[in-house]
């Protein structure tokens, strides 16, 4: 089931303190989110949450299933381009900042990582 939900991750794992623990906590996040069927309708990713959709995450299988699922996923371009990573992207698409804010506003929840 696709709410009409937003989850925007905004760094590279869940939580502030140990990266390593962030970033598994968001693997876990994403793989309970497939298996308990709560399916977000977007999920966007800017700021070092874009290292998530890339190759060598931890999450992206999770993030894969999900997108398998319908889930749609976009990734800011500014934040890829920054952090060197436009050519390792393995889900989703890469958009823009303004297309991040049309999302946001189109949403009826937001949920912030």
């Amino acid at each position: 089931m696709h709410r009409n939900t937003l989850i925007q991750v905004t760094q590279n794992g869940m939580g502030n303190g140990s990266e390593e623990l962030g970033v598994k906590l968001a693997s876990n996040y994403f793989k309970l989110l497939d298996a308990e069927n709560r399916l977000p309708k977007i999920i966007v990713f800017y700021n070092a949450g874009v290292k998530l959709i890339c190759e060598d995450s931890p999450a992206l299988e999770g993030l894969q299933n999900l997108a398998n699922k319908g889930v749609s996923m976009l990734a800011c371009k500014t934040c890829l381009d920054h952090y060197n990573l436009l050519d390792k992207v393995k889900v989703g698409n890469v958009g823009s900042m303004p297309d991040i804010i049309t999302l946001q506003a189109d949403a009826d929840k937001v949920i912030n990582l």
